[in-house]
């Protein structure tokens, strides 16, 4: 028998590669954070012998959902900018930002983040925010994976108090004393073209380019935005940033609603990837992205959720049924399928990261990034196909385990790396806003 740090088993193991294959009474095995095999329960159950081992039976296992566009820290202003456009929402949220955030605050947010994020199966998320080093840090101790990196947003005061020159000679030191652990990889992040100037979004880009890193950054989120941009530099977003050279494919970029059909066909060509965001976008009343007029163009579209501000949720499983729905509003029940949707949330997000190759499937090789979803409820009664079920049907609430690196996160819906009660209170505790911030 052959050794092994864990073995999930007796589920049906929902494997998403790319023959869409399903496991029926199935079993994951795991050594040293990656999958040796997916494989039927009784054959890996005699082939193996587990230091540790998750009984699915009557679950469901598939890939760790993947969070493509969020801002996790977001959680300590939570239910403070409702029912605002996206220009009202920002003239609210970044003043308090300038007053609430610092290493300490947004550790105190990333831990509730988190807590949420592991109950509701998501494994890992691109997270665009100030003061990474303590969301890594909080992140790192959690067991959880987290992509992040330096942000830049040319506004007065930003919160970490670096001017743009500085901030450049900053990430650039970030980025090349990085050693990037598997299943992750450098991020740069650029707000918008918006909030920086075009010399800068080069600039940045170059910067990205010269680490290997991914960048991300806002484009084309609504149709005031396009408009701004226009008005400024006689190009919409999308096009200010092909002529810079911002796309390609190291490029992911967050929302894309307002989209014209060159403006598709260039993501296209230059293999930028889209983080798709539906909560978001209908809460702010931007618009429905084109996902699948991006989709049949051969545009890689992942599923995030934004911050917990405009979405109020880190509930990717709730994007994916979004996803599946919204885009049939327009009378075509096919425009975004059951098994798209739920692709797009794991398999398609580590695309769109560029991580496909180690994350968003459960395939030997890969890191073992998976969750054990609880079909043992009326509302996932009777099962007729596993994507519809996950999307139409399953919540957050139905994740019973989650596992990152092939550790175990949450057992029987028990976070084990991460002491939630506390968690909340040093959230409820940064959340006390200056009275200042609190007008809007």
């Amino acid at each position: 028998m052959q050794s092994l740090d864990l073995l999930v088993h007796s589920g049906d193991v929902l494997t998403v590669d790319a023959s869409g294959t399903v496991v029926s009474d199935g079993a994951v095995a795991v050594r040293a954070g990656e999958i040796v095999e997916v494989g039927p329960a009784a054959r890996l159950r005699a082939a193996y012998r587990a230091a540790e081992e998750i009984d699915a039976s009557g679950c469901l296992v598939l890939p760790g959902l993947i969070n493509t566009h969020t801002h996790l820290a977001m959680t300590l202003l939570r239910g403070a900018a409702d029912d605002l456009t996206l220009q009202g929402f920002l003239e609210r949220v970044i003043p308090r930002e300038a007053a609430l955030l610092s290493p300490e605050t947004v550790a105190a947010g990333l831990g509730a983040a988190i807590a949420e994020s592991v109950r509701g199966g998501v494994t890992a998320a691109l997270d665009m925010y100030w003061f990474h080093e303590a969301a890594e840090a909080v992140a790192r101790e959690a067991g959880w994976r987290l992509l992040t990196g330096p942000t830049f947003m040319d506004v007065p005061g930003p919160p970490d108090g670096r001017p743009y020159a500085e901030r450049m000679r900053w990430a650039g030191a970030d980025l090349a004393a990085r050693t990037p652990s598997p299943g992750t990889r450098p991020v740069l992040f650029a707000h918008s073209a918006y909030t920086l100037a075009p010399d800068q979004l080069a600039a940045i880009t170059a910067l990205a380019r010269a680490h290997d890193a991914l960048l991300h950054l806002h484009a084309a989120e609504n149709a005031a935005e396009v408009a701004l941009v226009e008005e400024r530099y006689g190009m919409r977003p999308v096009e200010l940033l092909d002529s810079l050279g911002v796309l390609g494919p190291d490029t992911l970029l967050a929302h894309a609603v307002d989209l014209t059909d060159a403006e598709i066909a260039a993501l296209a060509r230059t293999g930028t990837s889209v983080a798709h965001c539906p909560a978001s976008n209908l809460k702010l009343g931007c618009g429905t992205a084109r996902v699948p007029e991006l989709l049949a163009a051969g545009v890689t579209v992942g599923l995030g959720t934004d911050g917990a501000v405009s979405s109020n949720t880190l509930d990717v499983l709730g994007a994916v049924r979004l996803a599946a729905l919204v885009h049939k509003a327009g009378g075509d029940p096919t425009a975004v399928r059951a098994e798209q949707a739920v692709r797009m949330a794991t398999i398609e997000s580590a695309r769109a990261l560029g991580l496909d190759g180690e994350l968003g499937s459960l395939e030997a090789g890969k890191r073992a990034d998976l969750i054990v979803l609880d079909l043992a409820r009326p509302h996932l009664a009777p099962r007729h196909d596993p994507y519809a079920t996950l999307a139409y049907a399953a919540s957050a609430a139905d994740v019973r385990d989650t596992v990152v690196d092939g550790r175990v996160l949450m057992r029987d819906r028990a976070l084990l790396t991460l002491d939630e009660p506390q968690a909340l209170r040093a959230l409820e505790a940064a959340a006390a806003l200056p009275e200042p911030a609190l007008r809007p």
